[in-house]
């Protein structure tokens, strides 16, 4: 694994302070949240075929049939 950038640690730092939560906390919350994002990301990429081909080319169609 490789360390932080200078700029990255003290924004890090910054943050840690403001919400009293200590660097490896803040550090963790963020990776696991860019995790579900990626893997809700993939996800979506592999199922767009499938929406496509029954009609659901934007959010809006979704939304539209599930409210």
């Amino acid at each position: 694994m490789s360390r932080l950038s200078n700029d990255l640690n003290k924004l890090l730092t910054k943050v840690a302070r403001q919400s009293g939560k200590n660097c490896s906390e803040i550090a963790r919350e963020a990776l696991r949240r860019q995790l579900q994002i990626s893997q809700f990301e993939s996800l979506r990429r592999r199922m767009m075929p499938f929406a496509e081909a029954r009609g659901y080319l934007t959010d809006k169609d979704v939304f539209r049939d599930v409210s």
